[in-house]
């Protein structure tokens, strides 16, 4: 499995759009995805940590070239203060959301 966690720093009053922005994506289907998450920070509310999860690392980099993708950042951007901070990586142990190991 291979995946991202990103850092984003979400402009006050943003959060809901936010929010909707990753429901309405839900709608797309994207191969080898294995599941999302968004949690807010406790220590600053303006802080969400980002968890995306792949089968593999190719389907990781094909989703990160399909044409949707470009787009979809941009409209990221509009909700946050500042561009993400990613770390990309392999996930070497993963547990729940149906995952063996």
């Amino acid at each position: 499995m291979f995946g991202t966690v990103a850092r984003l720093r979400v402009k006050p009053g943003m959060e809901d759009a936010l929010r909707a922005d990753f429901e309405r994506q839900k709608q797309n289907t994207i191969p080898g995805l294995i599941g999302e998450c968004l949690y807010r920070l406790d220590r600053d509310p303006q802080e969400i940590v980002l968890v995306v999860l792949f089968a593999s690392r190719e389907a990781y980099v094909a989703n990160a070239q399909a044409p949707h993708q470009h787009e979809d950042y941009l409209r990221l951007l509009t909700f946050l203060e500042a561009e993400p901070e990613w770390h990309d990586g392999d996930i070497i142990m993963a547990r729940g959301l149906g995952l063996a190991g």
